[in-house]
C-alpha cells in the first residue's frame, strides 16, 4: 500500500510543487514549456556569470528555493528523485545566454543521471558557442572507500550555491568562479542519518528499519544508508556521527581539527520536528566545541530534503575570512536563512537571572513548629499526587495528551526536590509565593500556571493576617485569579469546580467561632463530589472543550487531583492534632 500524500496527481506533483512556489514568489518565473525556474530580473544579469543548478524534485526548498540574487540563476526540475531532462537543462542555459550573460555553470550533485544529462546539455550547448562550465559536487562523507561512482552530492551543494553566487555577484569571471568553487567543494563533507525512510508519491517506503535501528550514511533519495545502529540518544548518534566523518581512515573525511572553524549544517531531511532540530543543533554545537572545533556560521533548518524522511544531514565546511564573507553576501533566495554574521563559537549564551526581590522586614524566620507542619503537608501531597499518576494519566487521554498524571508528579518531585533544600517558610504568604514561583518554573502545562496564579492570588490576604477569615479570602483570591485568567466558570468540568466546591464551604471561616476542621472536612467532601461530578458536565473549558461530550464519561483529571490535594492536607492536620 502506498503511503497518503497531498497531491493533486502523482504524474503532475513536481509541475505543481514548482508552480505553487512561483506564484508565492514574485523575484522567479517559469520558463514556458520546462520545468525550470528563473530569476524574473534575467534580463538585468547582462554581462554577469549565470548559475544553473537543480535535480529531481523531492528535495524542496532545493533548488528552486535557492534562486535569487547572490545564489543561483535558475534550477532545472525533474520528476520526483529524478535527473532532469537534457531538453529543459538546454533551454535553461539558452534562456539565460540570450538574456546577455557571459557565462554559465551548472552546478551538479554527483549522481550518475545528473552527471550525464546537465553533462550532454552543457555539451550541445558549447556547440552551439555558448561558454559552460560545470562542477560536480560531491560531499558525502559516509564511505570509507571512495567507489568508482565517487562520493554523492548531498546538502553541502547548497553552500557550493552561496559560494558560487556570492561569486557572480561580485562580477568575477565563469573560469575563475569554477576554479574557486571546486576547490571549496573538497573542504567539505555530509554525513545524513535517519529514523525511517521515506516514499515517493504513489509507492511504498524505500526501505525499512525497525523500532530501535537508525540508518546511518544515507542519501536524499531514499536509499539506504552505509550501516545501521541501535537507537541512541541525539548526543551520542551526534558524536557517532562527527567520529565518522572526521575519521582519517576515512576516505571521504572531512579534514577538521582542533582549531579549524567551520561552518555548520543542519539539514533536515524532512520529517523531522524543529524540538528534534534543536536537540540536534545543542548536541552538535557542544561536541564540536568539545573537540575544539571553532563554529563560525551554524545553519539549522530545511536545506534539501528527502521528502518525508525523519531524519537530518551535518555539513562542515572549512572556512577562513575571505570564505566567511561569500557565505555571509547579501541574497534574496527565499530559502537561505537569515544567519547572524558573528561566530557562534565564543559567544556568550547566557546572562544572569533576575535577583529575588528581597522578603520584607519582619518576616516570619523559617523553622519551627509552623515550618515543620508545612513541610509536612507538603510531603503529603507529594506522596498522593505521586501516587496517583497513572490514575490521572489514564483520565486525561480522553480528553488530552494524557500528561496530566505526569505534570503533576513533575510539580511533586520539584516540591519534594524544594524541602530538602532547607526548612520552609514559616509565613503562609511567603510560603505559597515561593511554591507559586516553583510551580510556574517546574510543573509546565495549563496547570502550573493555575495553580501559579491561585497561589500568587491567595498568598497576598495572608501577609497581613493568617487567622481563618484570612484562609478564607485567600481561598477566594485565588478562585477569582484562576477564572480572570483561565476563563473557566464552575460547572466547565475544569480543576476549578473542585475549588470552587470546597471554596463555598470555607465561606464558613469568616464567621466568629467557626470550628476549622468541620468546616474544612465538609469542604474536602462538596470537592470530592464536585471532581465526581464533572463526569456528567460538558466541558466549557480547556483542551477538553474540543472534545465530544459523548467521548467524556470519566470524572476530570485536574478536578480529581484538586480534590486529593486537600484530602491530603486534611490528613496531615488531623493527625498533627492542629
Amino acid at each position: 500500500m502506498s503511503s497518503k500524500k497531498l497531491v493533486n496527481s502523482v504524474a503532475g506533483c513536481a509541475d505543481d510543487a514548482l508552480a505553487g512556489l512561483v506564484a508565492c514568489d514574485p523575484n522567479l518565473q517559469i520558463l514556458q514549456g520546462h520545468r525550470v525556474a528563473l530569476r524574473s530580473d534575467l534580463d538585468n544579469l547582462k554581462g554577469r556569470v549565470a548559475l544553473l543548478s537543480g535535480g529531481g524534485s523531492g528535495h524542496e526548498p532545493a533548488h528552486a528555493g535557492f534562486v535569487g540574487k547572490g545564489m543561483l540563476t535558475g534550477v532545472i526540475a525533474g520528476a520526483v528523485f529524478t535527473s532532469p531532462a537534457v531538453g529543459s537543462i538546454l533551454a535553461a542555459i539558452r534562456a539565460v545566454a540570450q538574456a546577455g550573460t557571459v557565462g554559465t555553470l551548472l552546478i551538479v550533485k554527483n549522481y550518475t543521471g545528473d552527471r550525464l544529462n546537465f553533462g550532454l546539455a552543457r555539451e550541445q550547448a558549447r556547440a552551439e558557442g555558448i561558454p559552460v562550465e560545470m562542477v560536480v559536487i560531491g560531499d558525502d562523507s559516509a564511505f570509507t572507500v571512495v567507489k568508482k561512482a565517487g562520493r554523492r552530492g548531498l546538502c553541502g551543494t547548497v553552500l557550493i550555491h552561496k559560494v558560487a553566487g556570492a561569486l557572480a555577484e561580485a562580477g568575477m569571471g565563469l573560469e575563475e568562479i569554477t576554479k574557486r568553487v571546486s576547490v571549496v567543494a573538497k573542504a567539505m563533507g555530509t554525513l545524513g542519518v535517519s529514523l525511517s525512510s521515506c516514499s515517493v508519491p504513489g509507492s511504498k517506503p524505500t526501505f525499512e528499519l525497525s523500532a530501535d535501528e537508525v540508518e546511518l550514511g544515507l542519501g536524499i533519495h531514499g536509499e539506504a544508508g552505509v550501516r545501521r545502529i541501535k537507537m541512541a540518544t541525539a548526543d551520542e548518534i551526534m558524536a557517532l556521527m562527527l567520529d565518522h566523518m572526521t575519521n582519517t581512515s576515512n576516505a571521504s573525511h572531512v579534514p577538521v581539527q582542533p582549531g579549524s572553524s567551520v561552518v555548520m549544517m543542519i539539514n533536515n531531511l524532512g520529517g523531522l520536528s524543529f524540538l528534534e532540530l534543536g536537540i540536534i543543533a545543542d548536541a552538535a554545537i557542544r561536541s564540536l566545541e568539545g573537540r575544539g572545533v571553532k563554529i563560525a556560521r551554524a545553519l539549522v533548518g530545511t536545506f534539501m530534503s528527502a521528502l518525508e524522511m525523519p531524519g537530518f544531514s551535518l555539513t562542515l565546511l572549512l572556512v577562513d575570512e575571505p570564505l566567511l564573507k561569500l557565505i555571509d553576501a547579501e541574497t534574496t533566495a527565499a530559502a537561505w536563512p537569515n544567519v547572524a554574521k558573528v561566530s557562534v563559537t565564543g559567544r556568550k549564551r547566557s546572562r544572569a537571572a533576575p535577583t529575588e526581590p528581597q522578603e520584607a522586614p519582619g518576616s516570619t524566620p523559617a523553622g519551627g513548629s509552623a515550618s515543620k507542619l508545612m513541610a509536612l503537608v507538603l510531603e503529603q501531597v507529594c506522596t498522593t499526587l505521586l501516587g496517583l499518576e497513572e490514575q490521572l494519566n489514564a483520565l486525561d487521554r480522553a480528553a488530552g495528551d494524557g500528561d496530566c498524571g505526569t505534570t503533576h508528579s513533575r510539580a511533586a518531585r520539584a516540591i519534594q526536590g524544594w524541602l530538602k533544600e532547607g526548612p520552609t517558610p514559616a509565613s503562609p504568604a511567603l510560603l505559597l509565593s515561593k511554591l507559586s514561583v516553583l510551580l510556574l518554573e517546574k510543573m509546565g502545562g495549563s496547570s502550573g500556571a493555575l495553580y501559579g496564579l491561585f497561589l500568587t492570588a491567595a498568598a497576598q490576604p495572608l501577609k497581613a493576617k493568617t487567622d481563618l477569615p484570612a484562609w478564607s479570602a485567600a481561598m477566594d483570591a485565588g478562585l477569582e485569579a484562576m477564572q480572570k485568567y483561565g476563563k473557566a466558570a464552575p460547572g466547565d468540568r475544569t480543576m476549578l469546580d473542585s475549588l470552587w466546591a470546597a471554596g463555598q464551604e470555607l465561606q464558613a471561616w469568616k464567621s466568629p467561632g467557626a470550628d476549622l476542621f468541620q468546616v474544612l472536612t465538609k469542604a474536602v467532601k462538596n470537592a470530592e463530589a464536585a471532581a465526581e461530578a464533572t463526569r456528567n458536565m460538558e466541558a466549557g473549558a480547556g483542551r477538553a472543550s474540543y472534545i465530544s461530550s459523548a467521548r467524556l464519561d470519566q470524572p476530570d483529571p485536574g478536578a480529581v487531583a484538586a480534590a486529593a490535594i486537600l484530602r491530603a492536607i486534611l490528613e496531615v492536620l488531623k493527625n498533627q492534632g492542629v
